[in-house]
């Protein structure tokens, strides 16, 4: 009998376990606390919360630290200029660190990012700080500054 309840129980466990999106990941995380508010006023969370699947390089709350707070907060306010920026982060499909390579990937933006994998993983010169971070949707791969479109 206590082999059957503890089976009940940890079935319960397993199907009361939620599913992670990107944006859960995100806020799940603790140091993406910029970017999730940037997410919401871009109006964003329902496409990274979305099937995807996404790849997203994600800028923590110290890489946003290194913007300017002038620049940042005309930035949170200007929804089409945060939008472009943020969509230049994220690259569809799921591309995990060892499956990068080297060149140009369009971004969601329409503008392409460069990669480089010489001492670790680039985008633009960002240095990816922690891998494949997997949600349900897509993987974040965490670097140290913010990319701006040109």
């Amino acid at each position: 009998m206590k082999k059957i309840l503890l089976a009940a129980a940890i079935a319960s466990a397993a199907f009361s376990v939620q599913a992670k999106d990107i944006v859960d990941t995100a806020v799940g995380a603790g140091n993406f606390t910029t970017l999730v508010t940037a997410i919401k006023a871009a109006g964003l969370v329902d496409t990274l919360k979305g099937k995807g699947p996404f790849t997203v390089f994600a800028p923590t709350d110290a890489a946003f630290a290194k913007v300017p707070k002038a620049d940042l907060d005309a930035l949170l306010k200007d929804k089409a200029k945060l939008t472009a920026v943020l969509t230049y982060h994220v690259v569809p499909g799921t591309v995990m660190a060892k499956d990068i390579k080297a060149g140009e990937v369009k971004t969601v933006q329409g503008s392409n990012v460069t990669l480089a994998t010489t001492g670790g993983v680039t985008v633009n010169k960002a240095k990816v700080t922690t891998a494949d971070i997997v949600a349900d949707n897509g993987v974040i791969h965490v670097i140290d500054t913010v990319l701006m479109p040109k």
